[in-house]
């Protein structure tokens, strides 16, 4: 359906229109309707399908169509974002949509100076998108008040979950003293996920299931390549170096590893940035600024940033580094084929890593399917390699370990013949 035959007001419609949306996707077609007539919805749709817009939208003209003028008179709206990546991405979202409307909106989070954000709050806003410990800071300070909400948004509910946040959840939902409207948001479900949903909205709520076979959008493809752990590098750098022009996130799982492949990187004359918890707020922002005007095309990030990174042309997705969880590679993988793009997702899975694909094969309900290395192509990859490492003496030793595996396997027949 086109927004143009949406009953929402006709500045947001512009709005809409010049940030390129003209027809609503599933998840907006299914749950607009519903939270304009005030319901509370529990959604569950995969990353990259335009979930905060399918929360956006309805708020902003609720709002809007409420209000007689640009003056605030307190907080109406609360969206609880687990990281502070997040909480700027989707505070974009609604600053662009509520262009020109009288909705004000700000996004909270921490890392960086309050005194703004207190003066922020003090002109008055509608619309607050906060992570949770900058949050209570204001509000055990008198900055931040609540007694006005009337609707509440939980994103990404998963991950808020996996970061221990249920606690601060239902916090806010019993500051909350007037009847009000929850959505719940959430790319991945699980018993944990329907236990919170159910305890957060009414018996009456929405539900809305996207896709529910596949947590991973049509648009990205998935590849895997066996390669062992020591060696990953020498892929990565062969991998960008054979695409140059291509926006490329490689994914790692801390920030100490994350920091140890850009320097490997920059030792082969390769330009990357890199996105973690260990950096300041400002080098967070300046780095995600850099990746999405495409002054540097590679970046490597911990899962930590997974959910804040909204770049609608990134091209490749490279798993450096396999995910502890099998629900991080939904997310990880949902940065590239977003909207009507499409994308590619390359796994690097060394031996230990194994178990874990097997995981997230069983998660997205597919087999991914595997790049095969010939031993001469693994060798000439590595000794390729702008870097010196002597790995040759570790290729052998990864090729006897696979003939002794293999002689293992045997020796039980052998035993059985000797009897």
């Amino acid at each position: 359906m086109k927004f143009e035959k949406y009953h929402i007001s006709d500045t947001l419609k512009k709005n809409l229109d010049l940030m390129g949306f003209k027809r609503a996707t599933n998840i907006q077609f299914k749950s607009i309707p519903s939270i304009l007539k005030g319901e509370d919805v529990l959604a569950i749709a995969q990353t990259g399908t335009g979930k905060t817009a399918a929360f956006a939208i309805p708020i902003i003209d609720m709002i809007h169509r409420e209000k007689s003028s640009r003056r605030s008179y307190g907080i109406k709206c609360i969206v609880m974002v687990p990281t502070r990546e997040l909480a700027m991405q989707i505070g974009e979202v609604f600053e662009k949509l509520s262009r020109h409307t009288k909705v004000k909106t700000f996004a909270l989070y921490g890392g960086v100076e309050q005194d703004p954000q207190i003066k922020k709050l003090q002109d008055g806003i509608d619309v607050l998108i906060a992570t949770p410990g900058r949050m209570f800071d204001l509000i055990s300070q008198g900055y931040v008040d609540l007694s006005r909400v009337r609707i509440l948004v939980l994103d990404e509910a998963d991950h808020m979950l996996d970061l221990g946040f249920i606690d601060d959840i239902i916090y806010v939902k019993r500051k909350l003293i007037n009847k009000h409207q929850t959505l719940f948001f959430s790319a991945t479900i699980s018993k944990e996920i329907k236990k919170l949903a159910f305890s957060q909205v009414k018996s009456t709520a929405i539900r809305i299931q996207i896709a529910p076979e596949d947590p991973v959008s049509k648009n990205v493809s998935h590849f895997v390549m066996f390669v062992e752990m020591d060696d990953k590098r020498f892929f990565l750098e062969r991998f960008i170096k054979e695409n140059p022009e291509s926006k490329i996130i490689v994914f790692v799982r801390t920030g100490v590893r994350a920091e140890r492949v850009a320097k490997a990187m920059e030792r082969v004359n390769i330009d990357t940035v890199a996105i973690h918890r260990g950096k300041t707020q400002d080098d967070r922002s300046e780095v995600m600024k850099m990746f999405r005007e495409g002054r540097c095309r590679v970046m490597i990030a911990t899962d930590i940033s997974a959910r804040g990174i909204d770049v609608p042309d990134i091209d490749y997705v490279i798993n450096y580094d396999l995910p502890d969880k099998p629900e991080l590679y939904v997310h990880r993988v949902g940065r590239t084929g977003r909207g009507i793009n499409l994308g590619e997702a390359i796994s690097f899975c060394s031996t230990d890593e194994k178990g874990l694909l097997d995981d997230i094969q069983q998660l997205i309900n597919k087999d991914v399917e595997v790049i095969k290395i010939y031993k001469k192509d693994y060798r000439s990859i590595v000794r390729s390699s702008g870097e010196d490492f002597g790995l040759q003496q570790m290729i052998d030793e990864h090729e006897k370990w696979e003939a002794n595996r293999k002689r293992k396997k045997r020796s039980p027949k052998k035993a059985k013949k000797k009897k």
